[in-house]
This record gives structure tokens, C-alpha cells and sequence, in this order.
């Protein structure tokens, strides 16, 4: 069986006080094989901790996850994760990043090197790859996160609000390389954002979140990851659709924002 399912999950943090958050509650979802799905939705909605559970970080209060047909039970290498701030050595160089997953598996140059310079060139860093991280931008430091995680070869590529922190014209250049990548890889993505013009440009799926207990609120099936591939962004957000999706979905999240503030006020 190809693909991940996610089946009844919920998510109980317990507190010192004797409390508790109800941080994921009774989440659903069967992802096939090569989709790219996105999540957003307003703060606290518990996008990250549903992410860091299919990761294997975090084991779930309810429910269960399997991938290919066997349980996810902790982190393994199947699951690769790209974080928001690139988590990258800095004292190594480009292609020593790229090569540590590789590496730590025992694998030798003759087996690993072609591979990680073909990454290397996918991503636009074959003449960089002696440097050290820290010489790099921020958008570069993406890039080779993005392919490192590529080289151990998983299965699915968790991504959390990795474009985040960059200006908006790299934003776009990243944002059009995670599109290639995918086609070209064949990769299954999980990307969680903020920002519901990313989550439209790169969800063939995308989900919508409710505030906690964090549930799927909306799921939508769009045409925009596909018409992006090879083609300005610009152009995609021309779309009739795109402009009427952004707006649908922005209304949405400011309801929920609101019914947030709502209830934090009347808790005072």
C-alpha cells in the first residue's frame, strides 16, 4: 500500500497545572504517493505538531500513521524534514551538508558523489559547493537544505514554513524550485505556511485548519502546483480562480483569528 495515512489523530499536551491542550483532535487524511499537499491556518492550530508526529518526534495521543503500509513509530530516514531556519553544519561546506545523510549511513564517495552533485546542480549551487554555510544567503542555505534532505532519499519531504524567513523576490525563486523538485523527483510533500498565496501556488491539496483542538476545517484540490511548474508564478496568480480562492480562504482565517480573540477576551 503506497502512501501516507493519517487515521483518527489527536494530540493531548498535559501541563504542570493539571491541565491540558487539546492541541490535534480526530484528523484524517490519506495522501497517495507524489502529491504535494500544503496546510495553513491561524495560530495555535497545531499545523507544526501534526507535522512533528508524521515526522516521528512526537507520538500521538490517538489514532495512528502509517506510511507504505507499515506504522510510523518514530523518525526514520524515509521522512525527510526541511525546518524553517535550514539546521545545516555550519562549519561544513556545501557539499558536506549534502553528503552527511550519505555519509552517516556508511555509503563511500564512488556511491554517494554523483548523486549529491547531481543535487548540487538541481539546485543551482555546483559552484558553491566548497563553500562554508555561513558564507551563504539565506536563500541558499535553503537550497541546501532542500538538498540534503533529497539525498537520503525519502520517501516523503516534510517541510515547516522553510520559505519563511527570506526576502520576497527569493521567496519566488524557492518557491518555483520546490515545484521542479517535486516533478522532477516524484516526491510526496507535506508543506506547512503562513502564507496563503504559498499554500495556493504549491498545495495541488491543501488543507485548512481550524483553532484547537486543531482539526481540517476545508480541503481543497487545485490547479496551481501544476500549472506553476516551468512558469512564472506571476503569471499562475493571474489565474480567475487563484484571486478567488485567496480571498475565499484569507475570509476564512480572519473569521477564525477572530473567533480566537473572541474567546481570549471573554477568558479575562
Amino acid at each position: 500500500m503506497s502512501g501516507l495515512l493519517i487515521e483518527n489523530l489527536s494530540m493531548r499536551f498535559d501541563l504542570p497545572n493539571g491541565g491540558h491542550v487539546q492541541a490535534l483532535q480526530d484528523v484524517s487524511l490519506d495522501l497517495a504517493a507524489g502529491e504535494l499537499l500544503s496546510v495553513l491556518g491561524p495560530s495555535g492550530c497545531g499545523k507544526t505538531t501534526l507535522l512533528n508526529i508524521v515526522a516521528g518526534f512526537l507520538a500521538p495521543t490517538d489514532g495512528q500513521i502509517t506510511l507504505n503500509g507499515h506504522a510510523v513509530i518514530g523518525p526514520d530516514a524515509e521522512r525527510g524534514m526541511v525546518f524553517q531556519q535550514g539546521a545545516l553544519f555550519e562549519w561544513m561546506s556545501v557539499r558536506e551538508n549534502v553528503s552527511f545523510g550519505p555519509r552517516m549511513k556508511g555509503q563511500r564517495e564512488q556511491e554517494y558523489g554523483q548523486a549529491v552533485d547531481h543535487l548540487l546542480d538541481i539546485v543551482g549551487l555546483q559552484d558553491f559547493k566548497e563553500k562554508a554555510i555561513y558564507e551563504l544567503s539565506g536563500g541558499m542555505q535553503q537550497r541546501v537544505a532542500l538538498a540534503r534532505c533529497l539525498a537520503n532519499d525519502p520517501d516523503v519531504i516534510l517541510m515547516d514554513k522553510p520559505l519563511g524567513a527570506l526576502d520576497a523576490l527569493t521567496r519566488e525563486k524557492m518557491q518555483s524550485l520546490v515545484l521542479k523538485l517535486w516533478k522532477e523527483t516524484g516526491k510526496t510533500i507535506i508543506l506547512i505556511t503562513h502564507s496563503v498565496e504559498e499554500a495556493l501556488l504549491l498545495g495541488e491539496r491543501l488543507l485548512v485548519m481550524a483553532p484547537r483542538p486543531g482539526r481540517i476545517h476545508r480541503e481543497y484540490r487545485l490547479p496551481f502546483a501544476d500549472l506553476g511548474v516551468g512558469q512564472d508564478l506571476r503569471e499562475v496568480k493571474k489565474h480567475p480562480e487563484f484571486a478567488t480562492r485567496r480571498e475565499e480562504i484569507l475570509g476564512m482565517i480572519w473569521d477564525m483569528e477572530e473567533e480566537i480573540m473572541g474567546r481570549s477576551e471573554a477568558d479575562q
